[in-house]
């Protein structure tokens, strides 16, 4: 499989690590759209929301935790962040494995995009 996100999870590829355990990764994103932009992906490669199934609602859930801690750590939380899972192109995702943009450190402005 040629995905870059699967080749980050394996160390094959460089990218700055802020959290990983046995089913995550998270690291900054080399295209931010805030001072805070973050991903979290799972070390299991899914493609889209999609393709999540019943199984995945812990990973999921841990994914959003995980998103939560990072905000507090990047003292954003109390401010507010925007966590945004893209499904598909017509929904801005460009690398079809699954994962979580957190987003923070300035103002989100609404609706989004």
């Amino acid at each position: 499989m040629d995905c870059i996100f699967c080749k980050i999870a394996a160390g094959e590829m460089d990218a700055n690590i802020l959290y990983q355990d046995e089913l995550i990764l998270a690291f900054e994103d080399i295209s931010p759209k805030a001072p805070t932009h973050t991903l979290i992906i799972p070390r299991k490669h899914i493609a889209t929301t999609n393709d999540l199934q019943e199984s995945d609602k812990e990973l999921v859930g841990h994914m959003v935790l995980i998103a939560q801690k990072i905000a507090k750590e990047n003292g954003i939380a109390d401010d507010g962040y925007r966590l945004v899972l893209n499904c598909n192109r017509g929904a801005g995702q460009e690398v079809f494995h699954l994962h979580l943009h957190l987003l923070g450190g300035r103002a989100m402005n609404w609706p989004p995009g």
